[in-house]
């Protein structure tokens, strides 16, 4: 085989895709030959955003967006089975949806029973309920591959809030568990971004960023196209790799 990869006529589901990571990563795979398609929550806002998205993505008449909840598995089944019907396939397999919520980790009381709940049906659960349902396109595939966003807060500790910290931990156990079951026709990774210069944890602005960049060691903080380019990388150069949760923070976890 050689490196790296080509992707051209590959079908590439991106779940979240309409969020900040989700299009740099579906940018980046259409301009390498992909087919792109992104799930979003239902609700005009989120068609909008997946139109903006499918815009900027150019090209390949083929892109395309589908509402879909992933705490609501009969919504991600109905995505696969349009899938199915229009392109015959699915290689990839990216699960950039999430959701969080700031709580200091010392007040306990404020993380609530109902937002545990919450965070590990979208932060795990869903991830989760995701593979599970369009694991048979990518081993019909017989050359899938699943990449979901983990966090340095899954190995750290430190994190928006200790219930989120716990979900990124799960996402890389089920990235190994599932890279043993799913072999050989389907590989799992996992990426796991420091601090990302995006809207994704609340309340989060330019003092709070230039902290974090001056204490992490190539003294920034991530940039989309970071983590898309990892992302990426998993399809294209890393195909010897499975069951890997790759760290993508400019050393902030040394």
């Amino acid at each position: 085989m050689r490196y790296p990869k080509s992707l051209k006529g590959k079908v590439a589901l991106i779940v979240g895709g309409n969020g900040a990571i989700g299009a740099a990563t579906g940018k980046m795979l259409a301009d390498a030959g992909v087919t792109v398609l992104i799930s979003h929550m239902p609700g005009d806002e989120n068609l909008e955003s997946a139109g903006k998205v499918l815009t900027a993505l150019g090209g390949n008449k083929d892109h395309g967006s589908f509402a879909a909840d992933i705490t609501d598995t009969p919504t991600l089944v109905s995505v696969r089975d349009q899938i199915e019907e229009k392109f015959g396939k699915l290689d990839i397999l990216i699960n950039a949806a999430g959701y969080t919520k700031p709580i200091a980790h010392h007040d306990l009381d404020a993380l609530t029973d109902d937002l545990i709940d919450d965070l590990f049906k979208v932060n795990w659960r869903g991830q989760f309920a995701t593979i599970r349902t369009f694991a048979p396109l990518l081993k019909a595939s017989g050359d899938g591959l699943v990449v979901s966003l983990s966090s340095i807060a899954a190995f750290t500790g430190v994190g928006s809030n200790i219930a989120y910290c716990a979900a990124k931990a799960g996402i890389d156990v089920m990235t190994k568990a599932l890279a043993r079951v799913l072999a050989p026709e389907v590989r799992v990774l996992a990426i796991s971004p420091g601090v990302v210069d995006t809207s994704f944890v609340p309340g989060r602005g330019a003092d709070f960023n230039d902290r974090v960049a001056s204490s992490t060691p190539l003294r920034r903080i991530g940039e989309v196209d970071d983590i898309a380019g990892a992302i990426v990388a998993c399809a294209t150069h890393l195909g010897f790799s499975t069951g890997h949760i790759i760290q993508v923070d400019g050393g902030r976890a040394l």
